[in-house]
């Protein structure tokens, strides 16, 4: 994968650069409301990649309300029983929402397939059905986007043994994380496969480098706005009239507040 020329991006300028995508973001969101949109966007790649900081950065401005994250547990023994992608419908857009798939209908395709909970012919009938379904939605709608975040083993080596020694990401590592380091190869063959299979004209899949994941994130989001219609709209004008009094102290008289964290000068960080 060509490096970049740039080098890693760094904190502030990522969040200048994410800040205007931020309201072109929350803009979409009012359009997708206004309009009765239903956006359905998949989020892919292999362990370490990124995705849950790419929903963040998509996700974080818009009201929850109306932004849904999707990310599902492996399947219970009803669901086992199933069409497979019965337990995904529920969780499709209605009118005026967006929804974010942290991981989606494709594990069958990737973990499913190398880790050996599928079987080659329930691969095979989900290669053949995926098209069909999404298909399906498309043509009932949706705006689906399939984005495969890119990454390579280096890196991935690096975030895994991060998440190893960092208590506050202990909890993204899991011991099909680890099994997966010795099927890097296996994922690749899957992951070719599937794109041979379901990258089509009607929902093509979208390839993002997240080598850097600043850089990546902002790649992700610019071409997501890029690909939807001109969702600008302005927000509704609400008037701000004068409170027309002095504010308020907040008073209690049945319960008060607990005392406040206790801060020294010496923890604060200098201005």
């Amino acid at each position: 994968m060509k490096e970049s020329t740039l080098g890693k991006l760094k904190k502030k300028t990522y969040e200048k650069l994410l800040e205007p995508l931020e309201e072109e973001l929350v803009s979409m969101a009012r359009w997708a409301r206004a309009t009765g949109a239903r956006i359905c966007v998949i989020f892919e790649g292999r362990d370490t990649a990124g995705k849950g900081g790419a929903i963040k950065a998509v996700s974080q401005r818009i009201n929850p309300r109306q932004c849904r994250v999707v990310a599902l547990p492996k399947p219970n023994d009803t669901e086992r029983t199933q069409w497979y992608f019965q337990r995904y419908v529920p969780h499709l857009p209605a009118a005026g929402e967006i929804v974010l798939f942290d991981r989606s209908w494709y594990n069958r395709a990737g973990v499913e397939k190398v880790m050996g909970f599928a079987t080659q012919k329930q691969v095979d009938s989900f290669l053949e059905e995926a098209p069909r379904f999404e298909r399906m939605l498309v043509d009932d709608g949706i705006h689906l986007f399939k984005y495969w975040l890119t990454t390579d083993q280096d890196k991935q080596e690096e975030r895994l043994a991060e998440r190893l020694d960092d208590p506050l990401k202990r909890w993204k590592l899991s011991p099909i994380d680890l099994a997966a380091r010795e099927k890097y190869d296996a994922y690749t063959e899957a992951r070719e496969a599937m794109f041979q299979a379901t990258h089509t004209e009607h929902a093509p899949w979208t390839l993002v480098d997240f080598n850097d994941q600043k850089h990546g994130r902002l790649t992700l989001i610019r071409n997501l706005l890029d690909r939807l219609p001109d969702t600008h709209i302005e927000p509704e004008p609400l008037e701000f009239p004068e409170l027309g009094r002095e504010p308020e102290r907040e008073s209690y008289a049945v319960i008060e507040p607990i005392p406040d964290f206790p801060l020294f000068k010496r923890d604060l960080p200098p201005l």
